[in-house]
């Protein structure tokens, strides 16, 4: 009798356990069975795990010629959910569709333009997403949150935003001003495929220009340039290095540059600052050619004067290819790596020419 009243006990601890292991989480091997449901069908959608860390599922479908129909799912947190449509893969400039539900039961979900990172620039019912009329819902059941709605239009961006709210603080029904998300996160949706992920647009174009720039400008000419001050002993051998590396330097960094106005003219974002500064850049390392083809000889008496132009251009050009750089990483939100390993580059490369330099006046 005691071993089966022990079996009992184990059994329901056992059920509770599942129970509570159920409730909460959501997955696309389970159907979209809700008390409350959305207010269009839902069974033919497809369904993709879009945000891994923080439980969001996204089912969709286009269910009509210029209708396509979302229901995003995450846990129910007493915080709000966001789903931003971008062009750019960016927050800032991109339209949303937020929901969340009170502890009282009150559901709300509004659109919000993203004009901006201060969350007075988060300008309720405004942007371009048109959603049809009365079809958009929001509950919760089971721990989990529903956000349902339709949006018209022909194809939705593939550049898709999740936002989590902070825990607690949910809009005021006065002015629905949203505060500052807690977590968000930046995907690539293809809608045919079903694949989601953390992908930017024109990725290997994005590397590619980064590579082409940072290789050229940023390790190439700098090298380039230490061979031209501290290895002059070596005489030809320095002069064709000298040459060899900086016309290489200057290719590939002509192409960099050729890859940077591609990419800003398919993203169609604004990099001006970015922009002006390589064509600027550009304009240097073409002034440095020029210079190379018209350097007049070693006995000339212009020849100072050519060495002082020629020396001071290559210096301006290296720092303010190193400082377009790192602001390239920023704007392409690279990561830490990307600035880690070009800091580091450049720290060696630092390093090497003070030792070279002092080595160089001891030995005058």
């Amino acid at each position: 009798m005691k071993t089966c009243s022990k079996l009992f006990v184990l059994s329901f601890i056992f059920l509770q356990i599942l129970k509570v292991n159920s409730q909460g989480t959501d997955s696309c091997t389970s159907n979209l069975n809700l008390k409350n449901k959305p207010l269009f069908d839902t069974s033919s959608f497809h369904c993709v795990p879009v945000w891994d860390a923080q439980g969001y599922i996204l089912r969709y479908m286009q269910t009509d010629t210029k209708v396509w129909s979302f229901v995003l799912s995450a846990p129910s947190s007493n915080s709000f959910i966001g789903m931003g449509f971008s062009r750019d893969g960016k927050m800032v400039g991109s339209s949303a569709i937020v929901g969340w539900v009170s502890n009282d039961g009150t559901s709300t979900m509004k659109r919000y333009f993203l004009g901006g990172e201060s969350p007075a620039e988060v300008i309720p019912d405004q942007g371009n997403l048109e959603l049809v009329n009365l079809t958009s819902s929001i509950v919760a059941e089971n721990s989990i949150i529903y956000m349902a709605f339709q949006l018209n239009t022909d194809m939705p961006s593939n550049r898709l935003i999740y936002s989590l709210g902070p825990n607690g603080r949910l809009p005021s029904p006065v002015n629905y001003q949203l505060s500052q998300h807690r977590e968000h996160t930046s995907t690539f949706l293809d809608y045919y495929s079903g694949q989601s992920e953390s992908k930017s647009p024109y990725a290997n174009l994005r590397k590619t220009h980064g590579l082409l720039n940072m290789f050229s400008w940023g390790i190439l000419i700098p090298v380039g340039a230490i061979v031209a001050r501290y290895l002059r002993q070596y005489d030809p051998i320095w002069f064709y290095s000298h040459t060899t590396i900086q016309s290489l330097g200057f290719l590939l960094g002509f192409a960099g540059i050729v890859c940077g106005f591609v990419l800003e003219d398919r993203l169609g974002v604004d990099v001006d600052r970015h922009k002006t500064l390589g064509i600027f850049i550009l304009v240097l390392g073409c002034l440095q050619v020029i210079a190379f083809l018209a350097r007049p000889g070693k006995e000339s008496k212009v020849r100072k004067y050519w060495n002082w132009y020629h020396y001071t251009l290559g210096r301006v050009l290296i720092l303010l290819a190193a400082g377009n750089i790192f602001y390239g990483i920023h704007l392409g939100d690279a990561g830490t790596v990307w600035n880690v390993g070009f800091a580091i580059t450049l720290l060696v490369f630092f390093a090497t020419a003070v030792i070279l330099e002092i080595r160089m006046w001891m030995t005058k």
